[in-house]
């Protein structure tokens, strides 16, 4: 049985008062609230340490958003993921459209981090997602095809099994527009398929594939509910407690 996940993403949010504030709300809550979904917390690298320090204890785990492709070297401003997890940083978000629009960061550099990440037993949660000209194209399964193939399929069964995948519509990304219920779950149905392909059906059925774009609390436990989509991966909402933790209740509603 796949137990739903909600990981919130800072993105490169907040000053570290503002953090700090935000981490100690959100131990507060989760206290309160004891949700059964697996709650990730992703800030940005200077606010690491702070959070890991109370990982353990206050029922979250916290997540990276990006790694460097190198092992260690002369690369600065590069974090290398034996750093995070030296750490005790659990995951990492990797090939967010942010990443692959503003860094360049394309199929081929995925894969490297892809590959440094399970390297140093980080989970990568790996993002996905079609534009708004490509969804209304008809193209986006053959984006979303073409992102999961190359950046995923070169790792054996054992490798894959450890992945998070997270379907992200760019289109719905911090804009307030968000995939349909029906839209979301049709594509995670897809990307259950092409998984099953590849793997087959038992490792496509535990893989756990969440949904990410302008998801809040208002919306959570619709999109929640669709067969497939196991959780979220949260942006603008996680950066609230009260709203981050009410997503994260209504994930803890739903069964797989």
């Amino acid at each position: 049985m796949r137990k739903k996940i909600v990981a919130g993403n800072w993105k490169m949010n907040l000053s570290f008062h503002e953090a700090e504030a935000l981490i100690h709300n959100l131990m507060d809550e989760l206290e309160e609230a004891k949700p059964t979904a697996e709650v990730i917390i992703c800030p940005s690298f200077p606010f690491i340490e702070m959070a890991t320090d109370y990982m353990e204890e206050h029922l979250f785990k916290v997540g990276a958003q990006n790694i460097s492709p190198f092992d260690s070297g002369a690369y600065t401003g590069e974090v290398s993921a034996a750093m995070l997890a030296s750490m005790d940083v659990t995951h990492c978000i990797l090939g967010h459209s942010e990443r692959r629009k503003y860094f360049n960061e394309d199929d081929k550099m995925l894969t490297i981090k892809v590959n440094q990440a399970l390297a140093n037993k980080l989970i990568p949660i790996f993002c996905v997602g079609e534009s708004l000209p490509e969804r209304e194209s008809g193209k986006h399964l053959e984006v979303v095809r073409r992102q999961v193939r190359h950046g995923l399929f070169h790792l054996d069964t054992d490798e894959f099994a450890k992945v998070i995948i997270a379907y992200e519509p760019v289109w719905a990304i911090g804009t307030g527009m968000t995939a349909t219920p029906e839209q979301a779950k049709d594509m995670h149905s897809y990307i259950r398929t092409l998984i099953a392909e590849r793997y087959g059906d038992e490792v496509a059925k535990a893989t756990m594939v969440l949904y990410g774009g302008s998801c809040n609390s208002e919306n959570a436990l619709e999109i929640f509910s669709q067969e497939g989509v196991d959780g979220g991966l949260i942006g603008g909402a996680s950066l609230k407690a009260e709203e981050f933790i009410s997503i994260c209740k209504q994930a803890s509603i739903q069964d797989v």
